[in-house]
């Protein structure tokens, strides 16, 4: 059976989508608003993972709603979660399976159990995350142990995170970002898998 793993290319979608390859047919999906966007650091950390890499275009009306939104909160956690429903839905259309690598800790992005069961409800199809009972440093353990890691700040390392591409809309019009996010938030990047 297929599983689509929503797929950022940092170290927990890259250790769920393992965790998942071991009973699925594991396929990783980034997902980007704008089509022009290209994501070669993900597509290289999928390659690293031996897995087939899709990238998915959510677009820019749903782009342009989480910037209001997050502009109406004052804060991105509701704009971010808002686009990765958007994201588990696109997906729940095409796959049985949908995983992502949400852990125990995560505020964001995270879809509540009641959210959960109405999408597996109504869809019929299973939504997944393996590391939900897995707190920060299990994950990095096993990310280690598995995974060649590399860490940078937010925009600087080419990750397939939702937020780089909130952040450029929020600079296209006009506005500070300092308000919204905290700084030096650093991100990962698998860059290979370790021989084990």
């Amino acid at each position: 059976m297929e599983a689509g793993v929503l797929f950022s290319g940092g170290k927990d979608s890259s250790l769920a989508a393992l965790m998942l390859a071991r009973d699925y047919g594991v396929e990783l999906n980034t997902c980007v608003f704008d089509p022009c966007r290209e994501v070669p650091a993900v597509q290289a950390a999928a390659a690293a993972l031996h897995l087939p890499f899709r990238k998915r275009v959510l677009g820019r009306d749903l782009l342009e709603e989480a910037v209001d939104l997050l502009l109406t909160c004052g804060y991105p956690n509701d704009a971010i979660n808002l686009v990765h429903r958007a994201a588990v839905e696109a997906l729940l259309d095409e796959y049985e399976v949908v995983g992502d690598g949400t852990r125990r800790e995560d505020r964001v992005p995270r879809l509540e159990r009641s959210e959960v069961q109405h999408l597996e409800m109504t869809t019929g199809r299973s939504y997944i995350r393996p590391l939900l009972g897995y707190g920060k440093t299990e994950v990095e353990r096993l990310a280690g142990r598995l995974l060649v890691i590399r860490y940078g700040e937010t925009g600087s390392i080419g990750n397939g995170d939702y937020e780089g591409e909130i952040r450029s809309a929020i600079l296209e019009r006009g506005i500070d970002l300092a308000p919204f996010f905290p700084p030096r938030h650093l991100q990962s990047l698998v860059v290979g898998l370790r021989e084990t």
